[in-house]
């Protein structure tokens, strides 16, 4: 097979498809799996759909997270905790993408997504996690906002169409690694 083909099936199948459905995961879908889905739909409509959810979702969006992307105009209106089963079931969305954005998400067994998305590791340090003062807090939400923005921006920025199955891994990979 050449080179060119094995990019067809990495998403040249999926063409016919757009938008792209990316599906962020956490532990507790509070902070920043959410941030990652308000980033992704602001930075690229029509091109990608967002999704998050955690392996153990507290229930609520963390008020930091919201609090931070409301100052930053983004539309909370829809952000919810919810559960990775949801998007396991036989009749959610078919993923074209995967990734986690904690560590623990990481290390857990994940379910079997339908569709067989291509998957990635993005670790951002859990803001939610740090004790301080309101300032340090705040600091900490900017923060993994700011990462999660390059990745995004990388990721929404890749040339989809023209790279190959190992090529697109090892950028998605790559994106994870970048502060």
């Amino acid at each position: 097979m050449r080179e060119s083909d094995k990019t067809m099936n990495a998403v040249g199948a999926r063409r016919d498809r757009k938008p792209f459905n990316v599906l962020f995961l956490c532990t507790g879908n509070s902070a920043r799996s959410l941030m990652a889905e308000a980033i992704l739909t602001r930075e690229s409509p029509g091109k990608f759909k967002a999704f998050s959810a955690g392996s153990h979702p507290t229930g609520e969006v963390h008020p930091s997270a919201l609090s931070l992307l409301r100052e930053l105009n983004h539309d909370v209106s829809g952000l919810r905790s919810k559960d990775w089963a949801e998007f396991a079931d036989p009749d959610a969305p078919k993923m074209d993408f995967v990734f986690t954005v904690c560590d623990s998400a990481a290390e857990e067994t994940c379910p079997v997504w339908p569709g067989q998305p291509m998957t990635a590791h993005w670790g951002i340090e859990d803001p939610a996690a740090v004790e301080g003062n309101e300032s340090e807090v705040a600091i900490a939400f900017a923060d993994a906002y700011r990462m999660l923005t390059n990745r995004i921006s990388d990721f929404v920025n890749l040339p989809l169409d023209s790279l190959s199955v190992l090529t697109l891994q090892e950028r998605l990979d790559g994106i994870g690694k970048k502060g």
